[in-house]
């Protein structure tokens, strides 16, 4: 969950872990079985949380160290498990340790945390008027930031989020306390943001190509500053921290890379157990474009014994109800790509309201907080399209989601009132049924989860087929998806959830079931 748009609890528009911890109930009834909860630390909220100024207290305006521990312990009793987010490629500009590198001289051990360097410009006394290399911040613009006495820092983000040094050992040092930490606490695991990009090359060499959004992290572009050989040695001191725990602990990265064997390395025996796997949310609706995603990412994590992770929404992400064609056409791909989705072996990741059925929210230019929009010269909408408040209750805004009267920190839709939770919780055919169905079916199936996916041959070009074998010896099960314009004719076999009512004999357009064959 995107935790200042979950649930507020102390009613000053924004969510945080009190109103989370009261909605806990609601999140074992829909049948997840652990919480990735994104930055809750103190931070200026330049970018919304993920501009960490303390990466071991909580910030005020989400609650405190009790109330986090008061969740830990409710979610846990619920049989919830609990992941928090670590932001180490990068701190606040408030952070302790960047107001000292400010304060101190040109390569000082204070500013060896962070990564410092000359310019370019001989002819200019104050050591180079223009930064050292030519990457891009991936919020549009130079990745460098110039300070008073000539120097530059690297920025992969805002300018407000210096970039750590991780070939300093004081930051791998502190890192293992952040980790040591929450793992006291009771966390279950971590997310780790940017786990491709903590690492730069040693030389901070002129990336080759010309860098574009549309590129990111699918060629050169980024060859020097994000997957460097030595990151791998971060991951492989934290899997030794988590394994010294008792009980299952664990950490999956966000590795945003376009090649499915590069991202399989960080999935080794001895570095991170998960790594998002993000080609299902960059495919269209598309039979040909699924499957390949399918196969390439089952391909490269199975060359390393790795499971492999699946995502159509994140809070960085246009939900895919929209992406699929919006309106009814999108809601009803969105409801065959959930049961694509949950048919899949290995860990699923849900972004909170895509089991309502929520699409993109298209946010008042005057509205956007998201600092990507203003570093990109107001070209890109920003992500806070995907973030407005959850809708729990009632018929106009902010349904629930915190006091009647209060502004939600992102203003919310006045046509929501059939998304809320309540509107959906005693419809048998809403998308939360849908959702608490297949989420039922994944736990007690064993050919759901685990397993192994075999493509039925003879399939239409446009229509997906395939069977999921248990991993101990069972019977099959089916997921059949349409993609075309015509019925789909199914297999012989029972029904057993299928994402559009009546479904027999025939799969209609845009639609998916889970048989049984007979």
């Amino acid at each position: 969950m995107y935790l200042r748009s979950f649930a507020d609890g102390n009613g000053d528009g924004t969510g945080d872990l009190a109103g989370l911890r009261a909605r806990l109930p609601y999140l074992a009834d829909l049948g997840v079985d652990a919480l990735w909860i994104t930055p809750f630390y103190p931070s200026p909220m330049v970018d919304h949380g993920y501009d960490v100024a303390d990466p071991r207290g909580v910030d005020p305006l989400f609650g405190d160290l009790a109330e986090f521990d008061r969740l830990v312990t409710a979610a846990h009793r619920l049989g919830l498990r609990v992941t928090v987010d670590l932001v180490p490629n990068h701190t606040s500009d408030r952070h302790p340790w960047f107001l000292e590198a400010l304060a101190s001289a040109a390569w000082s051990a204070a500013r060896d945390r962070y990564i410092f360097r000359e310019g370019h410009d001989p002819d200019d006394a104050r050591g180079g008027s223009r930064p050292p290399n030519n990457w891009e911040s991936n919020f549009g613009g130079p990745a460098w930031t110039r300070v008073p006495d000539g120097q530059w820092y690297l920025h992969s983000f805002a300018a407000q989020q210096p970039d750590l040094n991780w070939r300093n050992e004081e930051v791998a040092a502190d890192y293992d306390r952040t980790l040591r930490c929450w793992l006291d606490r009771g966390v279950d695991g971590f997310r780790v943001d940017v786990a491709h990009g903590l690492v730069k090359d040693r030389q901070l060499r002129d990336n080759p190509g010309r860098y574009t959004w549309e590129m990111h992290g699918h060629g050169a572009e980024t060859r020097y500053s994000w997957d460097q050989p030595e990151v791998h040695e971060v991951y492989r001191r934290w899997r030794v921290i988590l394994d010294s725990y008792i009980g299952d602990r664990m950490a999956v990265g966000e590795v945003y890379l376009a090649s499915t064997a590069a991202r399989a390395r960080y999935v080794r025996h001895d570095e991170l157990h998960l790594a998002f796997n993000f080609h299902l949310a960059w495919a269209d609706w598309d039979a040909g474009q699924l499957r390949a995603a399918i196969d390439e990412s089952l391909a490269a994590t199975a060359e390393v014994g790795a499971p492999t992770t699946w995502v159509l929404s994140s809070h960085d992400a246009v939900r895919h109800l929209t992406r699929f064609g919006g309106g009814e056409v999108g809601r009803r791909r969105a409801r065959a790509a959930a049961l694509l989705l949950l048919a899949l072996p290995g860990p699923v990741y849900l972004y909170q309201g895509e089991e309502l059925g929520l699409p993109q929210v298209e946010i008042p230019p005057a509205a956007i907080q998201d600092p990507l929009y203003e570093r990109s010269g107001r070209s890109r909408p920003g992500r806070d399209g995907a973030r407005v408040p959850l809708p729990w209750s009632g018929t106009v805004p902010p349904y629930g989601f915190c006091p009647d009267g209060v502004e939600p920190w992102l203003p919310m839709p006045a046509d929501w009132a059939a998304l809320t939770v309540a509107e959906q919780q005693g419809d048998d055919d809403s998308m939360l049924a849908l959702y608490r169905r297949a989420l039922a079916l994944r736990r007690t199936q064993p050919e759901l989860g685990g397993g192994s996916l075999s493509w039925y041959a003879d399939t239409p070009a446009d229509c997906l087929l395939f069977s999921r074998q248990p991993e101990r010896a069972g019977s099959a099960l089916l997921c059949a998806v349409n993609l075309g314009a015509e019925p789909m004719s199914l297999p012989e076999g029972e029904v057993l959830l299928a994402s559009e009512p009546g479904v027999v004999r025939e799969l209609p357009r845009d639609a998916a079931a889970w048989l049984r064959p007979g």
